[in-house]
């Protein structure tokens, strides 16, 4: 009997995925573990193998459709052996996604999470047609105040995919008043003759799709501190080769997740997210760190990072870091984020205005650390109290590494005293360091 291949389960988050390419074509011989097909989520990418060795018999989902978790997709058997598609039922089909064809980063296929996650959604009791509503589904309808019932499903039994979803958007969107007429060359047009059209990878549509869903969903303010970061430095020159003993890499980021897993307990409403029924407090502290990959962005996320110490931080770091780059990621690991962290400073940048990752209700942009001269306030010698931003003759002048930290917010969530007081509080740990 052929080998059904089934869509499997990358997370236990994950319900559906992508075929973004089919590594053998039907005839061809492949070998049990051998890589079959590249798939994509809204997470991560990863690479299937087979499960089985034979023959590559059929192919039901096409490069570019997004079907279910535990669908078919493809069977494995001997030679002219015959497919009985009523024993196991073929792909479901959720929505075909253009250009799917590109794949950055690998993961492992685990067998026995897939099974059992096949075992559930064979479950009589699990919802289906509308009454079937996927995480992604229904994050997005929530962030955009959209009454499913109103949007057309074109999956099984009028099942509302997220194709569904966005196209509804756009149409909304176009029915808006226009805006007013610019300079600038329209969006989409082709490109001219003296230029060159680079295809988007998914990741690099991910990113823009969910940067975009952010500007339009939250109204962004941005607070902006400078830290000085003489304890931290210090701190960390003294200990530094102590941690690489024990082959870790003590870089900046741990202090600045520790110091904001710390500020997020005592400024419980920044770790929060909006919901039109009341903030959505989280009662646990999942600290997101943006990561560059080479087709854009990952955010691996540290769970429960108010219960490590320096040490237990810095090798996560460290860790999710590594597999950030190299790809090895499980989708897990990339979602559940209750506050984000952007070090822009380590390529640079002095000061950044970073869009929030959604649904969280802020996301700290940290600036390169440099040396500069900074003016420490003396106290008068004598008569009145001088005013303390009036020069003195006891002010002197120090070269102090710092930093800016600049906290972009959800207005709907926070106003600036919150954020102020959030961002203080986090100054305060870093410029107290070990004291």
């Amino acid at each position: 009997m052929p080998t059904p291949v089934k869509m499997p389960q990358l997370g236990e988050t994950v319900f559906e995925g992508t075929v973004a390419r089919w590594l053998k074509q039907p005839g061809e011989p492949v070998q049990r573990q051998e890589p079959l097909l590249d798939i994509t989520t809204d997470k991560i990418d990863a690479e299937v193998p087979a499960p089985a060795a034979g023959i590559l018999l059929k192919i039901l989902a096409a490069e570019g459709t997004t079907v279910q978790v535990g669908s078919v997709i493809a069977y494995i058997g001997d030679k002219d052996e015959e497919i009985n598609e009523a024993v196991e039922g073929p792909a479901e089909t959720l929505a075909v996604i253009p250009g799917a064809t590109e794949v950055s980063a690998k993961e492992t296929d685990r067998p026995a999470l897939a099974s059992r996650r096949t075992r559930e959604a064979a479950s009589d009791a699990k919802p289906e047609g509308r009454d079937f509503v996927s995480p992604v589904v229904a994050r997005i309808s929530a962030e955009h105040n959209i009454d499913l019932n109103e949007v057309r499903g074109s999956g099984r039994q009028g099942r509302v995919t997220k194709k569904d979803l966005l196209a509804f958007i756009e149409t909304r969107e176009q029915q808006l008043p226009a805006a007013p007429s610019s300079t600038l060359p329209p969006v989409g047009v082709a490109p001219g003759e003296d230029e060159l059209l680079q295809p988007l990878s998914n990741m690099r549509r991910a990113i823009a799709e969910h940067m975009s869903r952010s500007v339009r969903t939250s109204p962004h303010v941005i607070s902006i501190f400078e830290a000085d970061m003489t304890a931290v430095v210090r701190h960390r020159a003294a200990h530094k080769e102590a941690f690489a003993q024990k082959g870790v890499n003590l870089s900046f980021t741990p202090y600045f997740v520790a110091s904001v897993a710390a500020a997020l307990r005592e400024n419980p409403t920044v770790n929060s997210r909006w919901t039109d029924a009341g903030l959505a407090l989280s009662q646990r502290i999942h600290v997101g760190i943006a990561a560059a990959v080479a087709d854009g962005l990952v955010v691996p996320v540290i769970r429960d990072a108010d219960e490590m110490n320096l040490q237990g931080l810095a090798r996560t770091v460290n860790d999710l870091a590594g597999r950030a780059r190299s790809g090895e990621l499980a989708p897990d690991e990339v979602s559940g984020g209750t506050f984000t962290i952007t070090n822009h400073g380590t390529s640079g940048s002095l000061l950044g205005t970073p869009i929030i990752n959604q649904p969280q209700a802020a996301i700290l942009g940290v600036g390169k650390i440099s040396k500069r001269a900074v003016v420490n306030s003396g106290s008068s010698t004598g008569g009145a109290p001088a005013d303390p931003l009036l020069p003195s003759a006891d002010d002197t002048i120090s070269i102090r590494p710092m930093c800016y930290l600049s906290l972009a917010f959800d207005h709907r969530i926070l106003d600036g005293f919150g954020a102020d007081s959030f961002l203080a509080d986090v100054v305060r740990r870093l410029e107290n360091w070990g004291a």
